[in-house]
């Protein structure tokens, strides 16, 4: 089988010390979903070269498309850049479109520090909608986003508008049995349709009208439909509540 959908690696010592909590993983989760790519895994790792190393193995082995979120700045514990090329065997250069863009928008001339941003891995390209001031680093089906929540979610979008979108239908059914008295049927059905997902969630929630949530979903509409419909008629008498 080959490697489907997308996996995200969120950079920052901040991140793993609750310095800062951080919201790029979530909202990159959502829009994901959104979009209709499933999210493979999801990394968080500390401001270390190594660690990206891995987690950039680890990602690239598992999703078709990846996504960080950090350590690409001017700063001493910006890496993100030099691991990243590290890990696909490339050199790091600076890219003199990136250079143009940074001195157009910089008064006097530009210090050393504030070259940093224009370095990249070899064979980089930059993903910018006219009147972008930092574009999107893609290399290798990896897309290098900066860490600044505002940043990452517009430049998020231009990642998406280049990936292929695809439609996610889902359905769910509240069932009034526990998870033990459905796990059977729930195996049964998933063991024959494994194109469909199918999701076993306890209420948890004081005066909840439901014991468990099963959610059905697939690309095609009649798959969920399919599944649905075997459900009702396998699972116990009574059990299904009403469905979503």
């Amino acid at each position: 089988m080959g490697r489907i959908g997308a996996a995200a690696i969120v950079i920052g010592n901040e991140v793993l010390s609750a310095k800062v909590e951080d919201v790029n993983g979530p909202h990159l989760v959502r829009r994901l979903r959104e979009h209709g790519i499933p999210l493979r895994s999801l990394f968080v790792v500390p401001d270390e070269i190594e660690a990206i190393v891995g987690a950039v193995v680890n990602a690239r082995a598992a999703a078709r498309w990846v996504i960080t979120s950090g350590g690409i700045g001017p700063t001493h514990d910006d890496v993100t850049i030099r691991a990243v090329a590290l890990a696909l065997g490339r050199e790091v250069i600076r890219l003199p479109k990136m250079v143009e863009l940074l001195a157009r928008h910089h008064e006097g001339a530009l210090p050393a520090e504030a070259l940093r941003l224009a370095e990249a891995p070899a064979g980089t390209e930059l993903l910018a909608p006219e009147g972008t001031v930092y574009p999107v680093l893609a290399v290798e089906g990896m897309y290098l986003l900066p860490g600044v929540p505002s940043l990452f979610r517009m430049q998020l979008e231009t990642v998406l508008s280049s990936l292929p979108r695809t439609a996610v239908h889902l359905r769910s059914l509240y069932l009034s049995r526990g998870e033990a008295e459905i796990a059977a049927t729930l195996d049964r059905v998933a063991l024959g349709m494994p194109d469909v997902g199918i999701g076993s969630y306890p209420a948890v929630t004081s005066g909840a009208d439901h014991r468990v949530r099963v959610t059905v979903e697939a690309a095609e509409a009649e798959r969920v439909e399919l599944v649905v419909a075997r459900l009702r008629s396998e699972l116990p008498a009574g059990a299904v509540l009403r469905v979503e």
